[in-house]
């Protein structure tokens, strides 16, 4: 058996700096977050409408989309400490805008949801919340500059933790700050919070701290690339590298199934509990997240970091199917408690093989890409499985044929027709993942992987033989979606 890698020594080196990096990223997170949960909490409480709270999530998420390649591409152009400290900045003139309107607004005219200085304040900090999404791209990349290759796994970990902490943290304090101090203690805060993340990442010297991919000397096989959003090249990258988009593809498609969750969990949890013991609850699963994190920093991966993914992710849908075959709130939380807990797995499986079978140069618009691919997904299934359940599978397994058929002993009415969603999307999961371990994409990222770990460079680029579009999509598997 190999000797295991040593650990992470966070006390001195790269690896010091990289510690540095990722508490500045879980603080201005929490307070980005913050901002994006405060906000929610408080339209619905002046304006009573369910339609602007889901306006604000719309606009997050698209915006996340829509802006992932170019990010990316702001992150291979730029030094990662400039961009770090770019988005602090931008996030704090977002923020600094919207309070202006804040003050300057009547109180009156932020209690109806069709008020123009609501819609301004509501856009300018979600702008603020979004200028902070390069930092998660610049941070997978340093992980690649600061971290050595047989240790990355662990420091993937370690960002699962932040991550996991941030929204344990952020589901506390927004409900708290907006209760008792509104939108002006919850801005205070957020706009401390990133002055000192600024001071303190200008005492932090990143070492060799380069512009990995100059504009003009990018790809000599295609035009001079720049800052912008560079689709075709971008698309180009990630073909070069054999088996990546199928990796990237299957990400989406998990985050298309786990729509379903996005959609569907909260009236399905809520039909168990109380919106209290509801909540407490969430905040116990998002500790999880954490463990997980901590898991993966202490054991780390092993030399198959592709096959982890996968097997994590059959763990995931496996759950996701056997949870609801009874209405039972234990069933609900030991299956959720399996999903939070091994996630930051399957996160940090993907992370590692992209930081090292993608290089250097190229991972920002890479990452970015993923991100624009994977965060355009879920929304889309959320649109799509609300109605589809409302109006088919709950009048299905209320008076309907499925009521007829299963419901002697899967139960009926409107909840079970939204357990049998989730066990049909947990069947699709397991059957695409099962199909991804016989899929040549599979093992044409395992041996790119393998290549690149024991050569110590990324494979170089080549375009690939088209790929059928099925086995594309059952490549490998990547985490579905937070619930």
């Amino acid at each position: 058996m190999a000797d295991q890698p040593p650990a992470l020594d966070l006390r001195s080196g790269p690896e010091r700096v990289f510690a540095h990096l990722l508490v500045s990223n879980l603080l201005v997170s929490v307070v980005n977050y913050t901002v994006w949960f405060a906000v929610t909490f408080w339209v619905f409480l002046e304006t009573g409408s369910v339609f602007a709270t889901g306006m604000i999530a719309g606009i997050f998420l698209v915006a996340t989309a829509g802006t992932g390649i170019w990010f990316g591409s702001l992150v291979d152009h730029h030094r990662k400490h400039a961009v770090l400290q770019a988005s602090a900045a931008a996030s704090i003139a977002f923020y600094g805008l919207a309070f202006a309107v804040y003050l300057l607004s009547p109180a009156e005219s932020f209690r109806t949801a069709g008020s123009v200085p609501l819609w301004c304040f509501v856009v300018l900090l979600m702008m603020g919340v979004i200028a902070g999404n390069p930092r998660g791209i610049a941070l997978s990349t340093l992980v690649t500059l600061l971290v050595p290759a047989d240790r990355r796994d662990r420091a993937n970990g370690l960002v699962g933790s932040a991550t996991g902490l941030s929204m344990l943290v952020t589901s506390v304090i927004s409900g708290l700050l907006v209760a008792f101090g509104g939108m002006a203690a919850v801005l205070v805060l957020t706009l401390t919070v990133l002055a000192l993340s600024v001071v303190h990442l200008g005492l932090v010297q990143v070492p060799e701290d380069r512009v990995a991919a100059p504009p003009g000397d990018d790809d000599a096989a295609g035009p001079p690339a720049d800052s912008g959003i560079d689709l075709r090249g971008t698309l180009r990258l990630v073909r070069g590298v054999p088996g990546l988009l199928p990796l990237i593809l299957f990400s989406c498609f998990n985050n298309f199934l786990g729509g379903a969750f996005m959609a569907l969990m909260d009236p399905y949890g809520l039909s168990l509990m109380s919106v209290q013991a509801w909540g407490l609850l969430w905040g116990g699963l998002s500790a999880l997240l954490v463990v997980g994190g901590l898991l993966v920093a202490r054991i780390g991966l092993g030399s198959r970091p592709i096959r982890v993914l996968l097997l994590v992710n059959v763990a995931m849908w496996v759950a996701t199917a056997l949870f609801p075959l009874v209405s039972s709130v234990l069933t609900l939380i030991v299956a959720m408690a399996v999903f939070m807990t091994v996630m930051p797995f399957a996160e940090a499986a993907e992370q590692t093989v992209l930081q090292r079978v993608v290089p250097y140069e190229r991972q920002g618009r890479v990452f970015g890409f993923a991100q624009s691919v994977e965060q355009a997904a879920s929304p889309l299934t959320a649109f799509l499985m609300a109605p589809l359940t409302q109006f088919v599978v709950m009048p299905f397994m209320t008076d309907g044929a499925g009521a007829r058929a299963i419901g002697g002993w899967f139960g009926t009415g409107p909840t079970r027709g939204i357990a049998l969603v989730f066990v049909v999307t947990g069947v699709i999961g397991v059957l695409a993942v099962l199909a991804a371990f016989a899929s040549p994409a599979y093992r044409r990222v395992s041996a790119a992987y393998a290549a690149a770990r024991d050569t110590g460079t990324p494979p170089p680029s080549a375009e690939p033989a088209a790929v059928p579009v099925l086995p594309a999509v059952a490549a490998v598997a990547a985490a579905p979606v937070a619930p």
